[in-house]
C-alpha cells in the first residue's frame, strides 16, 4: 500500500502555492517543470528547498508543485511556506525546527495601494510654490 500523499497551500504576496508532498527521490517539479528550470535565480531555488534541509529530509519527498500569481520571488516564498505545511503534517516532529528557523509564519507584507493625488503609493507629485 503506497502512503498517502500531503497537500499543503502557501500564500505570498499575490502567490498560491498547492503542494503534494509523496515519499520520494527528493524530485520537486513545479508547473510541470524542473525546479532548476522553473526559477533560474540560485538564491529562489535555495529558498524553495530550505525547508527540507532544516527538517534533515532533503531526498526523501518528491513534491509536486503547482503555483500561480504574483512574480517570482512571491512564488517561492509561497513554495517554500506549502513545503514547510506539508513536513509539519508528515511528521508533527518537523514543527519545532521549522517554527525556529521562521518557515511556517506567512509573510503579511503586500503591496501597498496607489493613492489618488499621488504618483504611486507614497510617491507625490513634484510640488512647485510657483
Amino acid at each position: 500500500m503506497q502512503p498517502h500523499p500531503t497537500l499543503a497551500v502557501g500564500r505570498r504576496k499575490t502567490s498560491v502555492a498547492r503542494v503534494i508532498l509523496t515519499p520520494g527521490s527528493g524530485k520537486i517539479t513545479i508547473n510541470k517543470r524542473p525546479l532548476d528550470e522553473y526559477f533560474q535565480l540560485v538564491t529562489l531555488r535555495q529558498d524553495v528547498v530550505k525547508p527540507f534541509e532544516v527538517t534533515q529530509t532533503a531526498g526523501k519527498y518528491d513534491a509536486r508543485v503547482n503555483v500561480e500569481g504574483g512574480g517570482s520571488s512571491g512564488q517561492a516564498g509561497a513554495i517554500r511556506l506549502s513545503i514547510s505545511r506539508a513536513l509539519v503534517e508528515m511528521s508533527e516532529d518537523n514543527r519545532s525546527s521549522l517554527r525556529s528557523s521562521g518557515l511556517l509564519t506567512r509573510d503579511p507584507r503586500m503591496v501597498e495601494r496607489k493613492k489618488y493625488g499621488q504618483k504611486k503609493a507614497r510617491k507625490r507629485f513634484q510640488f512647485s510654490k510657483r
